[in-house]
């Protein structure tokens, strides 16, 4: 009992080390990405805090993984570069026991993943892909910033607003700009001014719309002087809704009891990808387990690149089968379970085949 906790501490303890490590810079990196996005008037400030919230569950799912691989090799290596390993097989302690004395933690870390990937991790995205809608709100008007121009270079459209209240919604100050095409060919500009105005929905259709108040509406050719000049008291726009992608796939927000009723490819492939990364797991913790293995003279570190590397590939080749899933190019059985198997038989092969080897050699001289 005393060496499971033992082993058990000294990996957790490098495991959260490393995942804390990798979050921070992945955290970091995106933060850095939706600061410009504030500042260029993309998102709403109001947002950003909810946005890393959202996201941070996503981000986790992959690292924990990750972080659980690098802390095996830098615990276990410890322990064979300190000789501790060297005692405990000379009491009797294999190499498949030195993985079972860490099967604990193993398995309540493939447990978190688990709940990462089909609970907690498809509503973050959701709400974080909600928010981005609301967030932009089609036209840009309510990701703006005060007292600054903001091109939209999809549309063409010119935004100022001189206040901004973000707490109902309503600014002062309102400045419009944006290209018209008539059916004539002429490109007109429409310059909307307004002393106030608000975002609303509509009760019965759902629909958003700005509703501007006392302004005035130009509309013409720039050089030319036949302008139309409208003034209003009241003027409504409606917000055609923005669909939320960024390029996501769509399965990522569904819940998981949603994909298992779908027989879309997609949402197959992502049922598949949730549990993979919960598998993902006890597999690497087998492959860390048998590559941990070192001595005094290499030292703690020497497999590191290759673990990691061999470890990239694993992610890698089921991103890629994710992909195949989703073209037809891989049938759902086996799916991404082959690509499991494989470095399930690799794992063994790595921890089983130095001692098996060994005996073979011993019998046959």
């Amino acid at each position: 009992m005393i060496l499971y906790r033992y082993i058990a501490s000294e990996l957790l303890k490098s495991m959260f080390a490393v995942t804390f490590t990798l979050l921070v810079i992945i955290m970091s990196g995106r933060l850095v990405k939706y600061l410009a996005d504030v500042a260029s008037g993309d998102l709403a400030p109001d947002f950003l805090f909810l946005i890393m919230l959202y996201r941070l569950p996503n981000f986790l799912e992959v690292i924990v993984p990750l972080g659980m691989f690098i802390g095996i090799l830098l615990s276990y290596g410890r322990l064979y570069v300190d000789s501790e390993i060297a005692v405990m097989n000379a009491c009797g302690i294999s190499r498949f026991q030195l993985l079972s004395l860490a099967a604990l933690p193993i398995a309540l870390v493939t447990l978190l993943v688990g709940l990462l990937s089909t609970v907690i991790s498809p509503a973050g995205i959701q709400a974080y892909e909600e928010l981005l809608v609301e967030s932009k709100a089609s036209d840009g008007l309510k990701a703006a910033v005060e007292g600054r121009f903001r091109l939209d270079e999809k549309s063409g459209r010119v935004t100022y607003i001189e206040q901004l209240n973000r707490d109902d919604d309503g600014m002062n100050g309102v400045f419009i700009a944006h290209p018209v095409d008539t059916e004539k060919g002429r490109m007109l500009v429409s310059v909307v001014t307004a002393d106030t105005g608000l975002f609303k929905r509509d009760e019965a259709s759902g629909q958003r719309y700005l509703l501007l108040n006392n302004g005035v509406r130009y509309v013409g050719e720039p050089g030319e002087l036949d302008y139309q000049v409208a003034r209003f008291e009241r003027y409504g726009q409606w917000l055609p809704d923005e669909q939320a992608s960024r390029g996501r796939k769509a399965a990522d927000g569904k819940s998981t009891a949603s994909l298992f009723q779908s027989e879309q490819l997609e949402d197959r492939a992502a049922l598949q990808w949730r549990f993979s990364l919960a598998l993902l797991v006890p597999i690497v913790a087998l492959i860390a387990v048998a590559l941990s293995k070192t001595d005094h003279r290499s030292g703690r570190y020497v497999k590191m690149f290759p673990a990691f590397l061999l470890y990239m590939v694993y992610l890698v080749a089921l991103n890629s089968g994710r992909e195949a899933l989703v073209s037809g190019d891989l049938p759902l059985l086996p799916g991404l379970w082959l690509i499991h198997g494989v470095f399930l038989v690799l794992g063994v092969v790595l921890l089983l085949g130095p001692d098996a080897l060994r005996r073979l050699r011993a019998r046959a001289g």
